[in-house]
């Protein structure tokens, strides 16, 4: 168990990576604070972990807004005394449009919830694991950053920020024992692309053998298994390991 009785919050707990990665830390030994802005999801969820043997707590918020950030870090203290891992995974998809056409107030709450509410959340936490002389803070990022695709430029400029603010942070808190870095996940295989894939109708076998056939893995990696890299990267493993940016996509792509 590689985060045995680690304390970890885990943002946008929704359907999909949220979700995987909230269950994933639970199976792994950590306390989990579930967070997201649906209460009955989250509840649901700490519910589900609980009565699998697991700890977590649900706790609503809103990235958006700094007071709901704070008091998730003040439940996670109020729980259990110490917070030892933050993976940001709230997000908002703005409509797929071009940019030159696209609605800024939509692109600008994709920067708000994105970028700006995991800067939140950081400073939300910053104080404690100061405190504590360590802690992970892990942002969850997307393959769209590496390869723009027609129509996500929203959420993909969303993304950029937030990986950005893990650069920064990594060399701004040098010293104090704080870790920030950035998983970036491809396809994932999941509720949401099951959802989108539905969508497709006779359409959606044909293309889940085409995107698979292009995975050098030979398979759209599923989010749990995904989740996993999101833990390495809290844990004690990566304790060399700071401003890194760590590909999940089955090496649909390759860096140079």
């Amino acid at each position: 168990m590689i985060l045995k009785d680690k304390v970890v919050i885990v943002t946008g707990a929704g359907p999909g990576m949220g979700q995987a990665l909230c269950r994933a830390a639970a199976r792994d030994g950590a306390r989990v604070v579930v967070s997201a802005r649906s209460r009955d999801a989250i509840e649901a969820l700490a519910a589900d972990i609980c009565g699998e043997g697991g700890e977590a707590i649900a706790v609503p918020c809103d990235v958006a807004d700094t007071a709901q950030c704070r008091a998730l870090a003040d439940a996670a203290l109020a729980k259990w005394g110490r917070i030892d891992g933050l993976a940001n995974s709230a997000y908002y998809h703005p409509d797929w449009q071009p940019l030159e056409t696209h609605d800024i107030d939509q692109l600008r709450t994709a920067l708000d919830v994105i970028a700006l509410g995991g800067l939140r959340m950081a400073q939300a936490v910053i104080p404690t694991m100061k405190a504590q002389g360590s802690g992970s803070i892990v942002n969850v990022s997307t393959l769209a950053t590496r390869r723009p695709m027609p129509g996500e430029g929203g959420y993909a400029m969303g993304k950029a920020a937030l990986g950005q603010m893990t650069r920064q942070l990594a060399v701004e808190l040098s010293g104090t024992g704080i870790r920030v870095n950035t998983a970036l996940m491809g396809w994932m295989m999941g509720a949401p692309l099951e959802a989108w894939l539905e969508t497709l109708g006779d359409g959606a076998e044909a293309f889940r053998k085409e995107r698979t056939a292009q995975i050098p893995l030979g398979r759209i990696p599923p989010d749990a298994d995904c989740a996993k890299a999101v833990l390495f990267l809290l844990s004690d493993y990566a304790s060399e390991i700071t401003g890194a940016a760590l590909d999940v996509n089955g090496g649909d792509w390759v860096a140079p």
